[in-house]
């Protein structure tokens, strides 16, 4: 990486509003950003076209793509009817328009790729989008619920984001699904991959289940950059602290490192613990204001990311706020 120009790729992996603000952010600092999102949604919109027409959840897509769209009138013109959804009672409630889009394209090219990449020129946005994988999968996890006794596996997105309790483990059914080419090549030739924030275990961990997508992460020279979540979660990561989120990735990911984990300074109670935590992963911790009214804000998190992607910021230089051993 040339460390007075900017990176020729980076790659954003996550779902839903998180992945969202991570591309603007990225955008900020370069044209050249690719979105990946998962295929296991299964509630909503997304579970109705899925289950109807054997199709990828288109959601976390559209959402993507949307993301990546110039605030230009005609742009945010997109953006709106992308993002429009249906209400009533009839067959078209709930409905979001992009999803509609998306599945037309995909049904006219019989190509998710191609059909992805004609909407992102239609709707004139920026960087690129791909999903993880080339069919849907199933997540499944197990989990010993709080105030219970014993465990279970919960199946389906939709319902282990609600499930309150401590996840062991988590697959994918099918286990290896049919891979996305354009997508491991996109990490393979990436500079930066960041992941998150976002839903945790249902939107964030997954991609790592595809074999596909961990195989071209573990081969990448590229820089790897997880952005920590502001707060616990309802439900699936109900009152976790920092390091809990680095923990559950240790324990359900193994040996899958990092380089840099980017926490905001208001979420932190506990510096050294998170630190240490950090350091099992074989990442440096990077405390900032990322966050305004608490939800993660695009200009303060391309300054934070900024410092890591743009420039020679070695993983042996210090961190963007101080962070005590």
């Amino acid at each position: 990486m040339n460390s007075d120009t900017h990176p020729e790729t980076v790659v954003a992996l996550g779902g839903g509003h998180g992945l969202s603000v991570t591309l603007r952010s990225l955008l900020r600092l370069t044209p050249n950003v690719t979105g990946i999102a998962g295929v296991i949604d299964d509630g909503g919109s997304s579970g109705r076209l899925r289950d109807s027409f054997a199709i990828l959840p288109p959601g976390d897509l559209r959402m993507a793509l949307a993301a990546m769209i110039p605030e230009t009138p005609r742009g945010q013109l997109w953006h709106h009817v992308l993002q429009h959804r249906f209400e009533g009672s009839d067959d078209l409630s709930g409905h979001a328009i992009g999803n509609l889009l998306l599945a037309a394209l995909w049904s006219e090219t019989n190509d998710v790729v191609a059909g992805l990449a004609a909407l992102t020129e239609a709707a004139g946005a920026q960087g690129c989008v791909l999903p993880n994988a080339l069919e849907p999968a199933v997540l499944t996890a197990h989990v010993t619920k709080l105030g219970e006794v014993g465990s279970e596996w919960v199946t389906g997105q939709s319902k282990i984001s609600a499930t309150q309790g401590f996840i062991s483990d988590m697959q994918l059914i099918p286990g290896d699904p049919q891979p996305c080419a354009a997508a491991v090549q996109a990490i393979l030739d990436a500079d930066a991959i960041v992941l998150g924030p976002g839903s945790w275990f249902t939107s964030v961990l997954p991609h790592l289940l595809v074999p596909s997508i961990r195989a071209a992460i573990e081969e990448s020279t590229a820089r790897r950059i997880l952005i920590l979540n502001l707060a616990d979660e309802a439900g699936e990561a109900q009152g976790f602290a920092p390091e809990t989120y680095l923990d559950s990735w240790r324990r359900l990911l193994g040996e899958v490192e990092l380089h840099d984990v980017i926490a905001d300074t208001g979420f932190v109670s506990d510096r050294s613990t998170l630190n240490r935590a950090v350091q099992r992963l074989g990442a440096r911790l990077h405390l900032a204001d990322v966050a305004k009214e608490s939800v993660h804000e695009e200009i303060l998190l391309s300054k934070a990311l900024g410092r890591l992607i743009c420039s020679d910021h070695r993983r042996d230089s210090g961190p963007i706020h101080g962070v005590q051993g």
